[in-house]
């Protein structure tokens, strides 16, 4: 899937402006589950992201159209696992920007396998990430910091 427009960039300093005001949607960080834990707190905010960027083995991407940063796209370790994960503005749900996004980092980065996981009810995450192929492989109970409890979490796998 492609969207006209849209592209994949390094990311530069004032992108992260734009991520901060994304992850304080409440919206956004219910279905995200597994963001921080205080989303206003910029300080912190700022140590995690100076940290991913800094990592010889987090690749990012701001995901942006028409000069606006729509949100990210990543790939990282956890565990002995690779996964990815992403995130798009809530002005941004439901035109395709996720998935269009998340297809076009995976055309660019083919180290396979690659696991993503979401929220069990974050359908719209969920359905992103089996368009772009990936498969459920397992079923999991993880606190999301984000909603302060423990939730049902899938994990989904692409081997290809």
């Amino acid at each position: 899937m492609t969207l006209p427009g849209l592209i994949l960039r390094r990311v530069v300093a004032s992108d992260l402006d734009d991520y901060f005001e994304h992850q304080r949607d409440p919206r956004a960080r219910w279905m995200a589950a597994f963001g921080a834990a205080d989303p206003d707190n910029r300080g912190a905010f700022d140590a995690h992201w100076q940290a991913v960027l800094a990592h010889p083995d987090v690749r990012v991407r701001t995901v942006a159209r028409d000069g606006l940063v729509l949100g990210h796209v990543m790939a990282y370790a956890l565990g002995d696992q690779r996964q990815v994960g992403f995130w798009v503005g809530a002005a941004y749900w439901g035109c395709g920007v996720a998935t269009a996004a998340l297809a076009m980092f995976l055309a660019e980065d083919a180290e396979r396998p690659l696991q993503g996981r979401a929220a069990a009810d974050n359908v719209a995450s969920l359905r992103v990430l089996q368009r772009c192929g990936f498969v459920e492989c397992a079923r999991e109970r993880a606190y999301a910091p984000a909603r302060a409890m423990v939730i049902d979490e899938l994990v989904l796998r692409l081997d290809v």
